[in-house]
């Protein structure tokens, strides 16, 4: 797959995620298409940009850019200043990553990620990052307007007054 006109394992391994600076208090996150975001710096900066990595390989999508799963770690990040439990949680999720195959999980070709996630499927780790990934990268307006989502529409009086079959990613029958 590629993202940006680059592979899944570009965008993680050689141009894709690098936390490059620490800048007053917080961490600047470079994605592959030059994009950027700012996180807490409550994580250590390889615990941040695998997690980076972790939200991508979940939810690979071509159209979104490396900073739209950087916002999903900055959302992780800001919870976890508040919550040891979390940071705890995250950060040992990180390492079990990083021990499966005795190096960097981000090092590792994108089959490798693949099979390493897969293997903790079941674990807190993996269902707090999948929990809150869905949330934190689809619950983004700008997200969700990619896939021609209209948002909510409780507000307008729901999908029926509101054009519930104006998808126009679903094939015309």
């Amino acid at each position: 797959m590629e993202a940006h006109g680059l592979r899944r394992r570009d965008v993680l391994r050689s141009t894709g995620i690098a936390i490059t600076a620490i800048v007053a208090g917080r961490t600047v996150i470079f994605g592959a298409n030059s994009a950027w975001a700012l996180a807490p710096t409550n994580l250590d900066p390889h615990t941040a940009e695998t997690l980076v990595g972790v939200a991508y390989e979940m939810f690979p999508h071509e159209q979104l850019g490396i900073e739209y799963y950087a916002a999903v770690v900055a959302s992780l990040d800001g919870e976890s200043a508040h919550d040891q439990a979390l940071r705890q949680l995250l950060t040992d999720g990180v390492a079990k990553l990083d021990s499966l195959h005795g190096m960097h999980w981000i090092d590792l070709s994108e089959g490798g990620r693949v099979a390493a996630l897969k293997s903790i499927e079941t674990t807190p780790f993996f269902t707090t990052m999948r929990t809150k990934t869905i949330a934190a990268l689809y619950g983004n307006p700008v997200v969700y307007q990619m896939f021609d989502y209209g948002g909510p529409s409780v507000e307008f009086g729901g999908y029926i007054d509101r054009g519930f079959d104006d998808i126009g990613w679903l094939p015309k029958d």
